[in-house]
Parts: C-alpha cells; structure tokens; sequence
C-alpha cells in the first residue's frame, strides 16, 4: 500500500480499508480547512491504484469496508471509478460497503442516473461536508457551493438509492451570525432530508486560514454554551421529510447527541436545554 502525506476519512470508516484514488482536495479553498493544505491535488494513476487493491488483498484476511480517498473521489471519470469498484467487488467479495467523500458540484455534474449506475457497480455511501446551510457563510468560508446546490446534490444521491452522510459545523458563522447559521442549516437538513447528519463542532488548525482571522479579531468564536444555543434553533428548523439519523458525538463537539429525525428531536432538544455539563476545551479534538 502507498499512502501520501496526511490520511482523512470520516468517523465511521475507522475499521475500513483506505485506498487513495485522488490525492488531496480538488477544491482545497475552504478557510476552516487545513486537511489537504499541504498537497497539490491529481487524480491517481488507475493501475496505482489496482496495486494497491492487490496489495491489500495479500495483507489483509478479511475487507468488511472500503473507504476512497482524498477529497473527492467523484470527481474521477465514471469509467476509472467504475474500474475501481469492479476490482474491490472482485477481490473482496466479503466488503459490505464501499464509501467516497464527494463535493457537491461533483455529485451535480453526475446527475441521478450516472450516480445510480454508481450505486449499482458498488459504490454504498457519500459524504458530503455542506458546513453551514447560509449562503453568507458558505461564502465567507469559500466553500465554492451554494445552499441550493448542497440541497440539490444531497437530493441526487439520495434519488439515486445511495445514503448520504451530511456534515455541518456548529459555531461556523462564529458569535456574529450563529442565528443565521443555525436556521438556515436546520432548514436545509429538512428540505434535502439525508439518510445522516453528523454536526462537528469548529476547531481550527493553525495552518487553516481561518485561524490568522481568529488571532486577528476579525472572527469571533462562539462559546460553549453559544454552540448550545445554536444547536437548540437548529435542530426546531429541522423538519425532515424521511427519517435522518442525527449525530452529534464528535471528539469537538461540547456534548453528545444521538437520536433519528425527526421521533428523538423533542429528546435530544431536552438535552440540549437541561445541559450543565458541557466537555472541557481540553478535552476536544479535530
């Protein structure tokens, strides 16, 4: 196996065969993002990549996940990505799901019916970072998509009968516009209604660019029990059409929720207005 610098996946692909198929982020702009600051972003070679399946195969006696990386393995051609999944397919007939981070203008670009033919090849879930539901953050923090087009593509890959796994960031609009933030997120959660939603809480990395206007004053963070309140207002304006498994037990998060929009939302707002114990700063992590 052959890694490059830094390796991310999302919490629960821990146990999962990572295989880079990109290397870095295509987009890499985000200025609360340090992950892929450090790589220049190219598509893989498609035979390194057998290599590196084939590598596996010998190593390890039992696949049960498969996770593809970088950043964005959708932005691949549909012919490499569907040469990807047939060989997993082939060597690990025991692999129960196979995972991609995807950005929403790569899920767009696809389209329902070329990412169902995804799904059919193999492929078993896509994560998407939407980060906030504002437009006005999403700007701020250059995500390079528009609430609409979060909401659209989360819609084609649930369309498409593949799971998707959201994530969003408590305290992104910092103490200035939480509201905005947590309405219109929560808002969001409801018109595109993903299978997951994981709610990180933000931690920013000195090599993002979002830490030199946090030590410059011009971002102010929102405090623990801001995260709180934000997270309260989100949750009411999340009116989900199916149900959505909510997570919010991140090693950044400040307290942990678990629960199914919307049958748990009355819970876990209950827990969220009864909190007296919120975990210690020291305690967090990325």
């Amino acid at each position: 196996m052959k890694y490059e610098g830094n390796i991310y996946r999302p919490p629960s692909e821990a146990y999962s065969l990572i295989v880079q198929v990109t290397i870095g982020c295509a987009h890499n702009d985000c200025t609360f993002c340090s992950m892929f600051k450090d790589k220049r972003f190219r598509v893989r070679k498609l035979a390194e990549v057998m290599e590196d399946l084939e590598a596996a195969r010998r190593e390890y006696g039992r696949v049960g996940r498969v996770f593809l990386a970088d950043g964005d393995a959708l932005v691949l051609r549909d012919e490499d990505l569907m040469a990807i999944l047939a060989k997993i397919r082939a060597l690990f007939p025991e692999c129960e799901r196979i995972g991609v981070y995807g950005s929403p203008q790569d899920v767009l670009r696809k389209g329902v019916d070329r990412m169902a033919a995804l799904r059919e090849a193999g492929l078993g879930i896509v994560y998407i970072g939407a980060e906030s539901g504002s437009d006005r953050v999403l700007k701020a923090v250059k995500k390079g998509a528009s609430a609409a087009e979060i909401t659209e593509a989360i819609r084609v890959i649930e369309d498409s009968g593949i799971p998707a796994s959201v994530t969003f960031i408590s305290g992104l609009a910092g103490a200035d516009g939480w509201e905005d933030h947590a309405i219109s997120t929560g808002r969001l959660i409801g018109e595109a209604s993903p299978s997951y939603v994981g709610l990180l809480t933000l931690m920013v990395d000195p090599a993002a660019p979002l830490y030199g206007e946090i030590e410059a004053g011009r971002f102010r963070l929102l405090s623990p029990q801001g995260v709180v309140d934000e997270t309260i207002l989100l949750l009411e304006h999340a009116n989900v059409q199916r149900p959505c498994v909510f997570r919010s037990n991140h090693a950044s998060n400040y307290l942990s929720l678990k629960g199914t929009l919307p049958g748990d939302k009355e819970r876990m707002l209950n827990e969220l207005k009864g909190a007296n114990c919120l975990k210690d700063e020291r305690l967090r992590m990325l």
